[in-house]
């Protein structure tokens, strides 16, 4: 039935659709460059169509190509998963996760023992980092939490968490009497283009504009930054309600004007179409559908 498979070149093909490159695929699977465009030249040949378009300086998926990984990436990742449940329990139990810092400290983390607690067996390794992983290029990370403001149609999505910005502050904290200087905690939080995030636009939200000729800016590059900020008194801080949550709950901070809410991103679980289907993915995601999420909401 499968005889005239030709699975090598398959996945030789695979591995320079995803990578982008037939030297990169020649690095992951330990073979020379010259050999994976030998496979890629058969499975053309085999198939009677051509994959990848061709140039004195790179190599790029033609129409027929872009059809077909997707695809051979789905199967190659059910024969994967096929062969990791004979495995040992050891080498079938790893989960790569990707998200930013400020999501992994704020807000996962301090949830992620509740996990532990229910599957003591799957070691969870969080990859941390503003920059976007290329899920389809990096096959070593599982899955990925992001905040969106569009869909991605080249990966399988499921909403996790919707953001707005609102402010909040130390409890106890007063508003200043009219004309003396108000400490603002200031971070250049991440937006679409067409929204504007900071002090200048929640404070026209808020019918305070007074407020910034007199505010002393305090200036963080890091959200959880700001965030510790603002815990320990050094004013108030414009912040993402989800990565907020946890402070709040704690009752460390608490919400000013929280009718007061510009909006944000939608943070979502992301991973390459088929990897849903994978016992970890499936696992790890239904369990973070199913966290009872406290939010602070500006609504």
């Amino acid at each position: 039935m499968f005889a005239k498979l030709p699975l090598t070149a398959l996945r030789g093909f695979e591995s320079a659709a995803r990578l982008g490159s037939f030297k990169a695929a020649a690095r992951e699977l330990n073979v020379s460059p010259a050999a994976i465009s030998h496979q890629v030249k058969s499975l053309e040949a085999f198939l009677g169509v051509r994959l990848f378009e061709r140039s004195s300086q790179n190599v790029r998926l033609s129409a027929d190509g872009e059809r077909l990984h997707p695809q051979m990436h789905r199967a190659l990742l059910d024969i994967q998963h096929g062969l990791q449940t004979l495995s040992p329990p050891c080498a079938a139990q790893s989960l790569v996760v990707s998200t930013t810092p400020a999501f992994a400290s704020l807000w996962l983390i301090p949830r992620l023992g509740d996990f532990h607690r229910r599957y003591p067996d799957i070691d969870v390794r969080l990859h941390t980092s503003n920059d976007v992983v290329d899920l389809q290029r990096d096959a070593s990370v599982d899955m990925a939490i992001r905040a969106l403001f569009k869909p991605d149609p080249q990966l399988f999505e499921q909403p996790l968490l919707d953001e707005c910005f609102g402010v909040y502050c130390r409890p106890g904290w007063q508003p200043p009497v009219d004309g003396m200087p108000i400490d603002l905690i200031d971070v250049p939080w991440l937006s679409d283009a067409n929204v504007a995030v900071d002090w200048p636009a929640w404070c026209a939200a808020a019918g305070t504009l007074g407020w910034l000729d007199n505010a002393r800016l305090r200036r963080y590059d890091e959200e959880q930054h700001a965030l510790q900020a603002a815990i320990v008194g050094h004013g108030l801080v414009l912040a993402s309600n989800v990565l907020v949550a946890e402070a709040v709950a704690q009752g460390q901070l608490l919400g000013y004007r929280p009718e007061v809410h510009l909006p944000g991103a939608r943070y979502t679980v992301v991973c390459v179409p088929g990897r849903e289907r994978q016992p970890l993915v499936r696992r790890f995601s239904e369990w973070l559908l199913g966290q009872d999420i406290v939010l602070e909401s500006a609504h």
